[in-house]
């Protein structure tokens, strides 16, 4: 191996990203291509008893008003809908299928013309009128009417008696607000219609997923569509499921036959998934030591009324903490919203935060230092199987984040720390998240130049998954990076699930080793077989491959070039594909770990808070590419900080109506709001995860960091709050 993982190698991508040339999918030209806009609804429930466009189609340039009444036949049966994340119990919504109105900004018809403009202008010539139903948006005022869907792990011994007899206990609701999603790109679609067959440019997560539902709603084979999204401006849980602006882009081109392109608004783009705002009840019981009796994690959030969606919050503890007695559960209260979605570490990000201030509280209330209650606790097995772990480098975590932190100098009282007129904070938090992996499938087709190409359907959501493809095959075919040609994103290409859940890494990686390893064993025996080889006699499996050559080992003395050995075999490219495979390992535990390690300043008068250093140290098994790694980390702490301090859509329930559908009045942070970010990769070698001892990134580093901050707020102000965003209003109330 030429040794490309493992180092900080610059994106395949970058300058292609940075030079324009990267076409996203509003960017794809097309003959005679028209334009979409979506119209949406202005109530929350009911039906839509008039939808007249006649004034909307007399408007020149203006060439059809799609609506549930004039329409492309669509799928009728439930099934037809789900796609492969979708939530298991519930009817998925469909776009433009009958008169029904199930939340505000739903949409109910598309305006298509020769121009965006003038497709935007008609839009408000619609006349709509409503029935208007009853309706509820507000959780917290129909938290009475929550029902249980899940437990993520069954109880362990009587929580309850435990809680309520611990000598020292905690109990508090924590409340994590709605949230969305506000990628660089828009969500967008072009459709490109060709005789027999369409070809559509997507913002999604996974081409085959879109593609496969796309045939199911519209009864299309395979064959007649072909899904291509090479460059995604961030999605992180929110291009999972197909939005329904691909729907409406590929039912305008199939019922005008032409090409159509739709590109929501931002406004528009608020009535898509969403983290779900959740109450996160948590009780700790402990003796005077720091032992844990008692862990209840209870979750109430939202979802839809025609889906279930959840996630699990509430479980985390049972891989974190010892204790002899657990209960946890996830309720629902069903709203006139649409259905919430992935957000990235989704669960972890609101459940984690709960339960890693309640743990700062209970620290409090035994003068215990945070983190050495942590330690107290340590749990070594995943208590819900009782199994040990892959691998679990948390103690390592605490110990360097807080060395590099400065942790040790910290005054523990409350209000005790200053920097002039700050009051100055210090807070910290463990993140956790899952060390998954998926079938994912990989062609490398190597040509006797010494130059391959490796393609899969896999996607790259800005995550890095070209870079890290591009430094596995040029590591496993002995060739230079700028040898290797990546392809990805197209329906067409071997078979990959949706990118999320950080499996990608590692899923991409085995399926690219997998088929580099068929290759080598070809050219091996090409090798050995050539007249007057120096490999003569040499077992194949001995045989390496290195700088362009064939060899025993190291000795280059016995190696022939990659070309030669083709040429002899008489060929001009050897084609392999392998679907990688992951045996299911019951055995062990599979998480990522982290300590988090966050510094605050707060104008004592004004309230307004500066998160002047956070210091990220991970554990995720072998590190592929140390730069994109780092930086999927650092985003997700900046995503934490957002979190922690910035983000809250706000409903006004007399309407169901999101009031700050922007990102000019729905906060997210700024170059202003970022200072130090510190990320370490702790050493950690997992010898049972898989081949290259991977783990993904794309979560984890958000997990803890919101949590971090509120630890650290207390800390400088003595006031706790649990309700997120941490506002000023908040501190000075």
């Amino acid at each position: 191996m030429n040794g490309y993982v493992g180092t900080a190698t610059s994106r395949v991508d970058g300058r292609a990203k940075v030079t324009g040339a990267a076409k996203y999918a509003g960017e794809f030209a097309a003959d005679g291509l028209l334009h979409g806009f979506v119209v949406t609804a202005t109530i929350p429930r009911g039906r839509i008893t008039r939808l007249d466009a006649s004034g909307a189609l007399k408007v020149k340039g203006v060439v059809d008003v799609l609506t549930h009444a004039h329409r492309h036949p669509l799928a009728d049966k439930d099934e037809a809908w789900k796609d492969e994340v979708a939530p298991e119990k519930g009817s998925p919504f469909r776009p433009l299928y009958d008169d029904s109105i199930k939340f505000n900004d739903q949409p109910i018809a598309l305006v298509v013309a020769e121009d965006w403009e003038t497709a935007k202008f008609a839009a408000t010539l619609l006349d709509v009128a409503y029935q208007e139903e009853p309706f509820a948006t507000d959780l917290e005022a129909e938290r009475g009417s929550a029902t249980e869907v899940q437990k993520p792990h069954e109880p362990r011994g009587d929580a309850a008696a435990a809680l309520a007899g611990a000598a020292i206990r905690h109990e508090a609701d924590y409340l994590v607000p709605t949230e969305h999603h506000n990628p660089m790109e828009l969500y967008a679609t072009t459709a490109v219609w060709e005789v027999d067959r369409l070809t559509v440019y997507d913002k999604t997560q996974g081409v085959q997923n879109v593609q496969k539902f796309l045939c199911s709603v519209f009864g299309k084979t395979p064959d007649e569509i072909r899904v291509i999204s090479p460059y995604v401006g961030g999605a992180f849980g929110s291009g999972l499921r197909p939005q329904y602006q691909v729907v409406l882009a590929t039912l305008a081109a199939l019922q005008l036959k032409r090409s159509v392109r739709i590109v929501l608004t931002r406004h528009q783009m608020y009535g898509l998934g969403y983290r779900p705002e959740t109450i996160e009840h948590v009780g700790l019981g402990a003796r005077p030591d720091g032992t844990l009796d008692a862990v209840v994690h209870e979750a109430i959030a939202v979802t839809s009324r025609y889906e279930e969606f959840s996630r699990n919050d509430t479980g985390w503890a049972e891989q974190l903490y010892k204790s002899a007695n657990s209960r946890y559960s996830h309720q629902l209260v069903r709203l006139d919203v649409a259905t919430p979605c992935d957000m990235r570490a989704p669960g972890a990000a609101s459940g984690v935060w709960a339960l890693e201030c309640a743990m700062d509280e209970l620290a409090n209330a035994l003068k215990l230092d945070p983190v050495e209650l942590r330690l107290k606790c340590y749990s070594d097995r995943d208590q819900s199987e009782d199994l040990p772990y892959t691998s679990k480098q948390l103690r390592a975590c605490y110990r360097q984040a807080a060395a590099a932190f400065g942790w040790s100098n910290r005054n523990p009282a409350p209000r005790s720390m200053r920097d002039g007129k700050e009051l100055v904070g210090w807070g910290m938090a463990t993140g956790i998240w899952e060390a998954l992996q998926m079938p994912v499938a990989a062609r490398i087709v190597l040509t006797a130049n010494g130059h391959a190409e490796v393609s899969s359907a896999a996607s790259d959501i800005g995550t890095g998954t070209y870079t890290i493809v591009a430094q596995v095959a040029a590591d496993a075919l002995g060739l230079p990076m700028d040898n290797i040609t990546v392809k990805l994103a197209d329906s067409s290409l071997p078979q990959a699930p949706v990118e999320g859940g950080s499996w990608m890494a590692a899923s991409s990686a085995h399926a690219v080793l997998a088929a580099a390893e068929d290759i080598r064993q070809e050219l091996a025996r090409l090798a050995v077989a050539m007249a007057g080889s120096p490999l003569a006699g040499t077992d194949p499996a001995d045989v390496i491959l290195s700088e362009g050559m064939i060899a025993v080992g190291s000795d280059k003395s016995r190696s022939v070039s990659i070309a030669d050995a083709m040429r002899s075999g008489s060929l001009e490219r050897i084609e392999k594909e392998k679907l990688n495979h992951f045996a299911e390992d019951k055995s062990h535990a599979r998480n990522t770990h982290s300590a988090v390690f966050a510094e605050v300043k707060i104008d004592e008068e004004l309230g307004v808070i500066r998160v002047t250093r956070v210091v990220n140290a991970v554990a995720a098994g072998r590190i592929l590419n140390t730069k994109t790694g780092r930086s999927q980390v650092m985003g997700s702490v900046v995503w934490g900080i957002g979190m922690a301090l910035h983000e809250e859509a706000v409903m006004d329930h007399r309407f169901g109506r999101i009031m700050n559908a922007n990102i000019a009045e729905y906060h997210i942070p700024v170059n202003a709001d970022i200072h130090d970010i510190d990320v370490i990769f702790v050493d950690e070698q997992d010898e049972h995860i898989n081949k290259l001892g991977i783990k993904g990134l794309g979560e984890i580093g958000i997990v803890g960091v919101p949590a971090a901050i509120a630890n650290a707020v207390y800390h400088a102000t003595g006031r706790r709050v649990r309700r997120f965003p941490i506002t000023l209003d908040k501190l000075l109330s």
